[in-house]
């Protein structure tokens, strides 16, 4: 595969900065118009497009060169410098509004296609040349952004290549999208069960009607100052943990009799166990009579120190058999979070809904201490002062069951992505440098392919 090396300035049609800070300001947001872009919408290849704020058109308008359409690059540089991501052709909007740490790139498309460009600036080269004009001083930076961009050299080889490279590449994201989306559908489903069973107390009853709506027995309960269904008990949160695990750090690498190896559950670790975020979890090794510290299916792990101004310390993320399939060792938490078992492991999903709903609501805040400046959760104090309502047990165990094959599916479609990224960020560099062709990785992943439907099909 042949390359030349050509200067930047080239290949752009148009590069443009961001507005300066005074030119939008709090006041300038509205509801619904045209969409600002944050770092959080540019960290990954292709424009995420959640967490918006907006302005109104005539404002995007008077903000000119601040503008991006579809096919556009946008990157950062300031902050979180070196992030990358194109906006797709499919996009939710035709025109965004980039921030002022960022800049704008519009390619000469007849060169260079810009997802495969963009894939490019993803690999340790691109981001090596990108990362070249980073300046040290104070808040990290690209110096003089947009001209010295101008001046990177971009090894270019025929649009043709760039296309089927970028196809390949772009398939296997578009797949990880799909189970991403399949879990946020599956998630919706779990959480309107739980609302409807647990919340409004239209649980199938004996006759399979709907309890409360059909004129299910209600009691007061002074503890929740509530009515709940007949029969059911309330009791603290105290009442259904049956142990705590206590974390464990390990040492990086063996050493002496530190040789058991494992993964570190962080509090950075909370959304990538619950599929809402990377999980990097950093490989450990403890002492072998540790080992006992270890998660099990049904644990679960909240996290006890950490948190920030808007975001309260109680994440909560859990264990199940297919969260271990996702790791090639036992997993333990760290001393920042801490592992509970309870006593009923049926009772798990009533227990995961209920606290995401407490610390949604912000109750959490109200349970947090400050050590060093670090903000800890209360966690004792919180479970042995906060009550909530138990099921009767037919009906605990019926949610548990419907449960199970919603989080194995969650667990499979999270493990899948897994491999899929770990595939992806392999070739990325190979299929750049021309150490695999593209034939030759589409003619792995269609046996790949067909393996899997000949599996379906057993």
């Amino acid at each position: 595969m042949s390359k030349v090396m050509t200067l930047m300035n080239e290949l752009i049609e148009l590069i443009s900065m961001g507005p300066f800070g005074s030119d939008i300001k709090v006041d300038n947001f509205i509801s619904d118009g045209v969409p600002v872009l944050n770092g959080s919408n540019v960290s990954s290849i292709k424009l995420i497009e959640t967490s918006f704020k907006y302005v109104s058109p005539e404002k995007a308008k008077a903000l000119k060169k601040a503008n991006a359409k579809r096919g556009d690059i946008v990157i950062t540089h300031r902050g979180t410098v070196g992030q990358i991501s194109y906006i797709p052709e499919d996009s939710m909007y035709d025109n965004y509004v980039i921030s002022q740490s960022q800049f704008r790139v519009s390619l000469k498309r007849d060169l260079v296609d810009p997802i495969y460009f963009t894939y490019y600036f993803h690999t340790d080269e691109g981001q090596k040349r990108l990362l070249s004009f980073k300046s040290h001083v104070g808040v990290p930076a690209l110096a003089q952004a947009t001209t010295n961009f101008r001046l990177l050299e971009f090894p270019l080889i025929p649009l043709i290549e760039q296309k089927k490279i970028a196809k390949v590449l772009s398939d296997l994201d578009s797949k990880i999208e799909l189970n991403i989306r399949i879990n946020s559908e599956l998630e919706a489903m779990a959480k309107m069960l739980y609302d409807y069973w647990f919340v409004q107390f239209d649980f199938p009853d004996a006759n399979g009607k709907p309890y409360k709506t059909a004129g299910g027995k209600m009691v007061w309960n002074a503890e929740l100052k509530r009515e709940i269904p007949e029969g059911w008990e309330v009791k603290l949160y105290a009442e259904w943990i049956n142990n705590d695990k206590s974390g464990d750090w390990g040492k990086e690498q063996p050493e002496g009799n530190y040789t058991e190896k494992v993964y570190c559950i962080r509090g950075a670790d909370i959304n990538g166990l619950n599929g809402t975020g990377q999980l990097k979890s950093p490989e450990r090794y403890i002492l072998e009579k540790n080992l006992h510290k270890t998660l099990d299916p049904a644990d679960l792990v909240v996290e006890i120190s950490g948190g920030s101004p808007t975001q309260s310390t109680g994440r909560l993320a859990f264990i199940t058999e297919g969260t271990l399939t996702r790791f090639d060792a036992p997993i333990i938490c760290s001393n920042f979070c801490k592992a509970v078992t309870l006593k009923n492991k049926k009772l798990l999903y009533n227990f995961v809904y209920h606290w995401k709903s407490i610390y949604d609501a912000g109750v959490l805040f109200g349970y947090e201490g400050k050590t060093s400046g670090i903000k800890n959760l209360l966690f004792d104090s919180f479970v042995c002062s906060h009550f909530t309502v138990v099921p009767e047990e037919s009906i605990a165990n019926k949610f548990y069951d419907f449960m199970e094959p919603i989080q194995t599916q969650k667990q499979k479609n999270l493990k899948e992505n897994q491999e899929l990224a770990s595939l992806r960020d392999w070739l990325l560099p190979m299929l750049m440098n021309g150490q695999v062709s593209v034939g030759d990785v589409e003619e792995e992943l269609g046996m790949v392919a067909e393996g899997r439907e000949e599996y379906k099909k057993e």
